[in-house]
């Protein structure tokens, strides 16, 4: 047989080798990453996986993607905030208060009164000079991990059994907090002994008295059903509900650069717009409390929360450094 009546033989498995090789590449290509956050899908934190994951799987042509892990399935926030930093998880997203764990400075966002409202909060947590700053001071002192980006699960407000009208409610008080030096330092100050907790045993900790009071946002308040134990929510609007997100340096350096413009990308898409779809989240979650019949304390006297948190605002973030000073200024500075 001539060798010319192989060819087409020939030419057919070299072309199949090919197909599979390039197949084999393309899907070698495709990755998966793992994103983290406590709260359920049906919360702020939630939002902005979606639009995280929404944004690098156009940007990437379905390349990359993330699967997401809700409801603290991989840790509280502390111990995802430890995994990212070692690689163990590759997106983490959580409150800038509890990333104060690993740079005390990240309490600054935690200072009481210093986002005058929501629309304040939201034009704070999209600006790119704040959201450099933020970087900047993550940078300083973490480890494996760096910021991408914020976010917001609305502003804070307590809740218990009784009603917060003015700031001498809370004398003698059990509030679980944070874990910030910001906490400790403001809630005591208001007369408030304060208790640190993870989230998830905060429910049993207010059905059986281990705390009169606990702080969060409104829908964090209702997906948890918080209400159950402690049916009335005071607006206090003490302090803004913030989030960072953060990618671990094990998956960062792993990248090519294309890839990393499209991750940052994403996560510029979240800090612009997850904040604003959470605030909506927040006022849809008040109005199913009140409806199931929440006690929901509108009238709220601010003024002696503001005159004690007002001159602690500066030495608190003197005291938690020098990045911490440079974003306050910044954040009172947005208008």
């Amino acid at each position: 047989m001539s060798v010319s009546r192989y060819l087409p033989f020939a030419r057919g498995i070299l072309l199949g080798v090919a197909i599979a090789m390039v197949s084999s590449s393309a899907s070698a290509q495709k990755r998966e990453f793992s994103f983290a956050y406590d709260q359920p899908k049906n919360s702020g934190y939630g939002i902005g996986a979606e639009m995280f994951n929404k944004k690098l799987t156009e940007l990437s042509k379905g390349t990359l993607s993330i699967n997401q892990y809700p409801g603290a399935q991989l840790g509280t926030e502390a111990q995802t905030l430890q995994k990212v930093q070692t690689g163990d998880i590759d997106f983490v997203m959580l409150s800038t208060a509890n990333a104060s764990t690993a740079q005390p400075e990240s309490g600054v966002f935690s200072l009481h009164y210093i986002f005058r409202d929501e629309a304040h909060a939201i034009k704070v947590l999209g600006d790119p000079a704040v959201i450099a700053a933020m970087k900047e001071l993550y940078a300083a002192k973490m480890k494996g991990a760096h910021m991408l980006g914020l976010g917001s699960q609305g502003l804070r407000h307590m809740y218990g059994k009784k009603p917060v009208q003015a700031v001498a409610d809370l004398k003698g008080v059990k509030v679980r907090v944070q874990a910030t030096v910001t906490e400790d330092t403001l809630f005591p100050a208001y007369g408030a002994q304060v208790v640190h907790m993870p989230f998830g045993e905060v429910y049993t900790s207010l059905q059986t008295g281990v705390v009169d009071m606990a702080e969060n946002g409104i829908n964090n308040y209702l997906v948890n059903k918080h209400y159950e134990p402690a049916p009335v929510l005071s607006l206090t609007e003490h302090e803004a509900n913030n989030a960072a997100l953060f990618v671990s340096d094990k998956v960062w350096s792993s990248l090519s650069d294309e890839q990393k413009k499209w991750v940052q990308a994403a996560a510029d898409e979240v800090s612009r717009n997850e904040p604003t779809a959470a605030f909506k989240l927040e006022h849809e979650a008040q109005a199913k409390l009140e409806k199931i019949g929440v006690k929901v304390v509108k009238t709220v006297d601010k003024s002696g929360f503001m005159a004690i948190s007002k001159p602690i605002q500066d030495k608190l973030a003197s005291d938690l450094g020098p990045n911490a000073v440079k974003v306050l200024g910044m954040v009172r500075n947005v208008q």
